[in-house]
């Protein structure tokens, strides 16, 4: 999910979102912990899209 898509949503959209990828992000680590995952980039995404989606929250809150 780029940047300009995450401003776009509302702030209870976004929180929504965060609480569903993170959610995902576990599932990720922990399949890959009991089997190697396909593609294992998909944990760095989705790091990367939870710190996204925080960030763009804390500077609605500033």
């Amino acid at each position: 999910m780029k940047t300009s898509e995450i401003k776009e949503l509302t702030s209870k959209e976004i929180l929504e979102r965060l609480m569903t990828e993170q959610e995902n992000l576990v599932r990720l680590r922990l399949n890959h912990s009991v089997s190697p995952l396909d593609n294992p980039m998909k944990i760095r995404e989705s790091r990367r899209n939870i710190a996204r989606m925080k960030t763009i929250l804390r500077s609605r809150e500033v």
